[in-house]
């Protein structure tokens, strides 16, 4: 990661920060209709250029908690969906959204008690996190659910996100898991979701980290 802490883009109402510890170039910013972000601009960002509706609408469009936006009246601040949601994304990372409590994240890191896009494929420096080392790692796998799991009767709550050492990501927590497709397949309170790349069982955890030595270092 280039970004050692996040920055800040400081407004008269609201002012937006960027991780770049969790960015992996999405998009969703940068392709956004407004002057809230203009590639090449300095500063990139402008919060002053948006209404408050705009900045909280295209920050919370980014998946990776990379960006997170704080208005000088608290009561407007980000607060977690009413589902918490995991999507397996075709070829790419876990992208979970709700009120998470990632063991591990760091504090400075606002956006990850919202939205955050974990590892899935095993080769990420940045572990838990996503870092884009899917991409040269080739890393494949479309996203399917084959697995239903069981019925809900709340969709939301604390969604605890917990890395194992060298293993698998517990999570504990109401949680619907979604498709590469969209498609809500899953629904539990509680899932063992592979991260090393190698289960045979995608998304779903199979023993197979201690196979390969998985070391999440």
């Amino acid at each position: 990661m280039s970004a050692k802490k996040p920055f800040e883009y400081p407004g008269n109402e609201v002012n937006v920060q960027w991780d770049g510890r969790l960015c992996i170039h999405i998009g969703e910013c940068g392709r956004a209709e407004g002057e809230l972000f203009v590639g090449g601009r300095k500063p990139w960002c402008n919060p002053d250029l948006a209404s408050q509706d705009e900045v909280v609408d295209v920050v919370q469009r980014c998946p990776t908690g990379a960006l997170t936006y704080q208005f000088k009246d608290a009561q407007l601040n980000e607060q977690a969906a009413e589902q918490n949601t995991i999507t397996v994304t075709y070829n790419g990372p876990f992208f979970f959204h709700g009120d998470l409590q990632i063991t591990g994240a760091p504090e400075t890191s606002r956006g990850l008690a919202f939205r955050a896009a974990l590892c899935r494929c095993g080769h990420s420096k940045h572990k838990p996190f996503c870092d884009n080392s899917h991409e040269a790692a080739g890393f494949k796998d479309s996203g399917a659910v084959g697995e239903a799991g069981q019925a809900l009767t709340d969709q939301g709550g604390p969604l605890q996100v917990k890395p194992t050492n060298n293993g698998p990501l517990v999570v504990t927590g109401n949680v619907t898991i979604r498709s590469g497709s969209g498609r809500e397949a899953w629904t539990g309170t509680r899932a063992v979701l592979c991260r090393c790349g190698a289960s045979g069982n995608k998304p779903f955890c199979d023993g197979s980290h201690a196979r390969i030595g998985f070391n999440d270092a």
